[in-house]
């Protein structure tokens, strides 16, 4: 499953975790992800995966778009 994102400068994606595994493909923008213990700043061009189950979440520092990939597909999102 494919979900587009926008985020504005400041926005906030809480920190959260599921039973999906999911990539994040950035198109536009800069973000602050933690991803388990690791925090680190991403851009367009960058990809991140997240493992079913570890906590994650991002800052936005410029808005912009991103690309989520999830399997299973998420039937919340449906």
């Amino acid at each position: 499953m494919c979900v587009e994102n926008t985020f504005e400068t400041g926005g906030v994606g809480a920190m959260h975790c599921h039973p999906h595994t999911q990539v994040t493909y950035i198109v536009s923008g800069r973000y602050r992800f933690t991803i388990g213990d690791e925090t680190r700043e991403v851009g367009p061009g960058d990809t991140l995966l997240k493992q079913d189950g570890v906590m994650h979440g991002c800052v936005c520092l410029e808005g912009g778009v991103m690309m989520d990939f999830f399997t299973p597909m998420r039937e919340d999102f449906v």
